[in-house]
């Protein structure tokens, strides 16, 4: 069975969703940005006032090379990730994407409204949010068009909603075949990535 990598810019729902894909359907989660920040022992912030964003995109790199390894994972993946080409063709390999898409009021609204956006969203751009990211929403679009197996609009909606039509979406492509429900988020060990 195929990953299921989510894709999309930054406060799209990748994470929540991705967490509660993984209750539905039993599967390990597996944020590549906390992934990342465990393994530096250091926020994304942090590694990037350190080291600026081509240390970031290095670790980022290594990371989804492990993770392109594996299988039948829940992965939730920054919203630059696909920079570098090579990070999704090595996805697309062993992967179904789902690109999770909003509009920029709704993205600059829920970065706004995130108390971690600070440690975990640095800015790109040094613009003001709303202008930063409809320009990086522009250059983006593109390569998540080109990734996407599936696209689900996360505006206005709720995460069990959005979980039912990816749900129902991978039933019908046929890479799961019976979704269960589970009790709790399951982790994937963080030593074998």
């Amino acid at each position: 069975m195929k990953n299921i990598i989510l894709i999309g810019y930054r406060c799209t729902g990748k994470t929540s969703v991705g967490e509660k894909l993984s209750e539905r359907l039993g599967l390990p989660f597996v944020d590549t940005d906390d992934l990342i920040v465990e393994r530096a022992g250091m926020s994304i912030s942090k590694i990037v006032e350190n080291g600026g964003w081509n240390l970031f995109r290095k670790k980022e790199k290594e990371t989804i090379k492990g993770l392109s390894l594996m299988n039948k994972n829940i992965i939730a993946t920054g919203g630059g990730v696909f920079e570098n080409q090579e990070n999704g063709e090595a996805l697309k390999r062993n992967g179904l994407f789902v690109w999770l898409t909003a509009d920029v009021k709704t993205i600059t609204e829920r970065m706004l409204s995130d108390q971690n956006s600070g440690s975990r969203r640095p800015s790109l751009a040094h613009n003001d949010l709303e202008t930063e990211t409809t320009m990086i929403l522009k250059r983006r679009e593109p390569t998540y068009r080109e990734l996407a197996d599936f696209t689900v609009d996360t505006s206005e909606r709720n995460i069990d909603s959005i979980a039912d039509e990816i749900c129902e979406y991978i039933r019908r492509d046929g890479c799961c075949l019976h979704p269960k429900r589970s009790n709790h988020v399951r982790k994937h060990n963080r030593n074998n990535i």
